[in-house]
């Protein structure tokens, strides 16, 4: 069974109004004495950008009002969703301990631009890119799924690009952005979208074309580093996995759950379709970029464009069209009743935009939304079996 592991990228807020709070250095400075010698050896040090307690690791991300939770490869979804669970803890305690809370929202609803702080590369970055740079406070959700060779990993990546929007739609939770709502479900997609090198990506056919198209852009001077390519989806570059990307972090941590097993399933249904001969996937970029806008404007309440037909089709017919497509895999994890219960839930609850619209709705603050957030960052949403897409 393959591994798989999940970043969390977690907003660091002030409790009272919401605002998002630099502290991310302070966070990981408490982190190891909280959390005994452990935290130090497990990184070499207790300062220098990274702690870890247990089987939990936090780490400083490009910018300070946020921080990022790492799990360690998992192989059943049982343990993954003690990592998720303990690691929003880890952070939340540590956060506490200097006046905040961690909130997993992926756009901040009470934002202005901030500079890029933390260490060199990142400050390279805020002179290089601007605007982009010092707006850059989004929080992402990262799945990494282990692949047996480069060659596997480019096959899934080639397979699976046209169902990765659907992913999109179920985790997103990011409606505001600089104290205003902006209509969309996934406004992080759009910021996120500025860089050079985000979004889908065309077909590469082998692993060595896949170097060769990251030497070209590297060799354009825009990306500084092959940290820099941010695809939808890539192969890792310190591990041998695949990273998907594209997901807002769950507001709920089940939801990250349902959204880790369905891209494990995701690749394992690729990498079974390379091995049988299937064809990579013909879907035109553009027509990729199109089901992105889309799942990042309406998330689960409208319509997405069915990976399949390339047309707009109910969100639950889609979703019900990505487990069907991976039941296979799901079944073989035993994750089939989990991931079935997980979108099901998903559909009728919602992600987590419509929990910030709701909140908001009550008295318009956005200190509210914050409140809210935290507080569900920190339970479950509630689980149902009722319902359940039919396979």
């Amino acid at each position: 069974m393959r591994t798989f592991g999940v970043e969390e990228e977690l907003l660091i807020a002030d409790p009272a109004d919401g605002t998002p709070l630099a502290l991310a250095a302070d966070i990981l400075d408490v982190a190891a004495p909280l959390y005994g010698e452990a935290a130090g050896e497990a990184t070499g040090e207790t300062t220098g950008g990274e702690a870890g307690a247990g089987n939990a690791t936090l780490k400083s991300e490009f910018k300070q009002e946020q921080v990022e939770v790492n799990s360690r490869p998992c192989r059943t979804a049982a343990e993954l969703r003690a990592e998720i669970r303990a690691g929003r803890a880890l952070s939340d305690k540590a956060a506490r301990a200097v006046g905040a809370r961690v909130a997993a929202l992926a756009t901040p609803p009470v934002f202005h631009a901030t500079p890029t702080l933390g260490n060199q590369r990142y400050a390279a970055m805020g002179t290089e890119f601007g605007l982009i740079s010092r707006e850059q406070l989004t929080c992402g959700f990262h799945v990494h799924v282990s692949i047996e060779s480069p060659e596997e990993g480019v096959a899934v990546l080639d397979r699976m690009r046209h169902w990765l929007p659907v992913l999109l739609a179920l985790s997103a939770n990011s409606p505001f952005w600089m104290g205003a709502d902006t209509g969309f479900a996934s406004y992080r997609t759009q910021i996120w979208n500025r860089w050079p090198t985000a979004g889908p990506m065309d077909v590469f056919g082998s692993a060595e074309s896949y170097q060769a198209m990251l030497s070209e852009l590297l060799g354009t001077g825009v990306p500084l580093d092959e940290g820099m390519i941010y695809f939808d989806a890539r192969l890792s570059r310190g591990h041998p996995t695949v990273e998907l990307r594209i997901a807002d972090v769950c507001l709920y941590a089940e939801d990250a759950l349902t959204i880790a097993v369905i891209a494990r399933a995701l690749v394992e249904t690729s990498a079974a379709e390379w091995r049988r001969g299937k064809p990579a996937s013909s879907t035109l970029t553009p027509v990729i970029r199109m089901a992105n806008w889309k799942a990042s404007r309406f998330g689960i309440n409208q319509q997405l464009l069915h990976p399949l037909e390339q047309r707009p089709y109910p969100a639950a017919d889609v979703a019900g069209a990505l487990l069907r497509h991976i039941r296979v895999a799901l079944t073989g994890a035993g994750d089939l009743a989990l991931a079935r219960a997980g979108v099901a839930n998903i559909l009728r609850r919602g992600t987590g935009e419509r929990l910030q619209r709701q909140a908001y709705s009550q008295r318009r603050r956005l200190s509210d939304v914050v409140s809210a957030a935290i507080a569900s960052t920190h339970q479950d949403g509630e689980r149902s079996d009722a319902g359940l897409l039919s396979l």
